[in-house]
């Protein structure tokens, strides 16, 4: 089945000797790496919108190193109880969890707003349908998809509604209380506990919450991990340069990352 939907006039793609086209007859080539760009003008706010290179691949080399591989193992873990066929990962990034979350299902789009992010990730996993394409008109057909997840990315809750089939899931993941405390001990002078519950008031209305779990994964940096990790979040903006570069000084240093994950179904 295609699932993707052109973002002019709504209607679905099907592909084609690597172009995909509608019955209007908009037509998008898929790049040479591996990618179909649905991310029209109309809807961009700025010129290259999404995480910079420079995050990007600190990302990559994090995540490649296996620090987080306690959560990709718990998503993948859920997935497969679920038995479903198709998923649309929201904000898949360079594509660290959306590659092991192909595995589990039959079709797998993974979208992102961030161009030179999924370039990175369309070299991954050649069976997932990588797309740069927005949140805001997310470029799937409506009712089509099993489980929409959300990792540490914006929940378009409308177009989220729009394309999961009746009672299909979505799948949140989000910073626990205390994820990455000590290092934003580090970089902040005032540190508040992350809010998780938020997501299930926000949901409440559309969505029932089936299943949580909190996942931990303590961690002993090098140097040179901890800049990659710090290059990834926000926090290397947001922290103050002095206290930044206090922290990166450090030969090592010992956190924990927590992850809550939610899974909500869509109520009938």
């Amino acid at each position: 089945m295609n699932l993707l939907m052109c973002p002019v006039c709504r209607q679905a793609l099907v592909l084609k000797d690597k172009t995909w086209r509608c019955a209007s007859h908009h037509s998008y080539d898929v790049a040479k790496q591996g990618y179909v760009n649905l991310h029209v003008v109309q809807h961009k706010h700025s010129k290259n919108p999404g995480d910079t290179p420079e995050s990007v691949q600190a990302r990559r080399a994090f995540l490649s190193a296996g620090f987080y591989a306690p959560l990709q193992q718990a998503v993948v873990k859920l997935i497969r109880e679920l038995c479903i066929e198709n998923l649309l990962d929201i904000g898949c990034g360079e594509g660290y969890y959306t590659d092991a979350m192909q595995a589990e299902v039959l079709q797998c789009v993974g979208v992102d707003i961030a161009k030179n992010a999924v370039q990175v990730a369309a070299k991954l996993n050649k069976n997932v349908t990588w797309v740069v394409g927005t949140g805001a008109v997310l470029p799937v057909v409506d009712a089509s998809i099993n489980l929409c997840t959300s990792l540490f990315s914006p929940i378009p809750e409308q177009e989220i509604l729009r394309v999961l089939k009746d009672q299909g899931y979505l799948m949140v993941v989000t910073p626990a209380t205390e994820h990455l405390y000590a290092m934003r001990e580090a970089l902040f002078e005032e540190v508040n506990p992350h809010e998780p519950a938020k997501f299930v008031e926000q949901l409440s209305l559309h969505f029932d919450l089936v299943q949580e779990h909190v996942i931990d994964a303590p961690m002993l940096l090098q140097q040179q991990d901890l800049k990659h990790l710090i290059a990834m979040t926000p926090y290397a903006y947001k922290a103050k340069p002095e206290l930044r570069q206090a922290l990166e000084q450090k030969q090592q240093f010992e956190l924990n990352a927590q992850f809550q994950i939610y899974l909500f179904q869509k109520k009938a």
